[in-house]
Order: structure tokens, then sequence, then C-alpha cells
């Protein structure tokens, strides 16, 4: 299926106004007001929940695989998850997931 140009411009510039309405509609109209604690405690789980939803599916479905699960990236992962639990830190957490990725794909060949 292919599409025109002004096709393609029109649904970037919807998908742009729709992000910008979303992200309107929280920040723009609450504005100077302060937040209900409940929904502070509940942003701090945001980057929680968006880092695994990132990084799940290059576990499960690796494009450099063609789709198929990989013992490499699913060690790597666990390897991360498990400094990650260790130390809190999630700096070290993916240092450590990407040390046994390549670590494991030269071992693995």
């Amino acid at each position: 299926m292919t599409y025109s140009t002004t096709e393609i411009w029109a649904t970037i510039a919807l998908l742009g106004l729709g992000t910008y309405v979303i992200r309107f509609s929280f920040l723009g109209l609450i504005g100077n007001r302060p937040m209900p604690p409940i929904l502070l405690k509940l942003l701090r789980y945001t980057p929680v929940a968006v880092l695994p939803g990132m990084v799940a599916p290059l576990v499960l479905w690796p494009a450099a695989t063609g789709g198929e699960p990989d013992l490499a990236r699913g060690v790597a992962a666990l390897v991360a998850l498990g400094i990650g639990l260790a130390t809190r830190n999630t700096i070290w957490a993916m240092v450590g997931g990407a040390v046994a990725l390549y670590t494991l794909l030269f071992a693995l060949g």
C-alpha cells in the first residue's frame, strides 16, 4: 500500500496535534495548581513501566534474529534484572545487561 505525500504529512500533522492535546490536557489544564498526593505517587512509577515496555519486544522478538527468541538476549535481560534488583541502580543494570549481551554474543558466535 502506498501513500501520497499529502496523506503522509496529514498523518504526521494529526499525530503531532494529538500528542500536543494529550500533553496539554495534563500540563496545561493543571497549570500551577498542586497535584493530589496520590497522583504524584503514581507518576513516580512511570519510568519503571515505560523502560520494560520498550525493552521487552527487543528481548522477546529481536529484529537481529528475525524475530526469534535468543539465548544471549534472554540471559542479558535476566542479568540486568538481577543487577537492578540488587543495586537499585538503573545505570548499573543497563551496563551489566549490555556487558552480558555482548559477552554472550561473542561467546556463542
